[in-house]
């Protein structure tokens, strides 16, 4: 009997070692790649998973949202968006009102959904010098809707997988992306308040 036991743990710890060696084959490679990457990056994609796995939709673990106070209309955030992107001298590059659009197809009311697009030329310039891809996240969009219950939001997609996700951006593009990240998040706290 206690030869038997003896034998089962035997076989336990066997498999346990025969495991650990198959994980470390395997994901050693990966991990000495991942040690290569940026010290924010599993942060960012722990959080992202957390939103995963909250909502079960990729996109809500991708984006930053922030609700508009109550009493402000479209107009006022608007404006204050306006003026806080110029304020950071960015540009307002266009503007997308697609519940105008889908009103003009349907022929029905729609709920508002306007899309606002800023950029500085230069930092667009120097992040697609670094990476064609970066130009897939240009220009910086602000999407404002007006949710199922007419609750005014403001999303836009959340830049710290860009920034940090990856291997270490060269520090004055990081620095650059870095000041972008927090005159976007600018222009959507303090449009979301009216805070001009």
């Amino acid at each position: 009997m206690i030869g038997s036991i003896r034998n089962f743990f035997a076989l336990i710890g066997l498999l346990v070692i025969a495991g650990l060696v198959y994980a470390l084959v395997k994901l050693g490679p990966s991990y000495h790649i991942l040690s290569g990457f940026d010290d924010k990056a599993l942060a960012v994609y722990t959080e992202m998973a957390e939103k995963l796995l909250e909502t079960g939709n990729m996109a809500d673990a991708t984006v930053w949202k922030v609700p508009v106070k109550a009493g402000m209309s479209a107009d006022d955030v608007e404006e204050t968006m306006k003026f806080v992107a110029n304020e950071h001298n960015i540009k307002n590059v266009g503007e997308l009102p697609l519940y105008k659009e889908i009103q003009a197809i349907t022929g029905r009311e729609q709920r508002y959904m306007k899309i606002f697009m800023f950029c500085n030329a230069m930092t667009a310039s120097r992040m697609t010098a670094y990476s064609d891809a970066f130009s897939a996240y240009l220009p910086c969009r602000i999407s404002m809707l007006e949710d199922k219950d007419g609750k005014l939001w403001l999303y836009s997609l959340n830049m710290d997988a860009m920034i940090y996700g990856g291997k270490p951006l060269p520090p004055a593009l990081k620095e650059e992306a870095v000041g972008v990240k927090s005159i976007i998040l600018d222009i959507m706290n303090r449009g979301a308040n009216g805070e001009f």
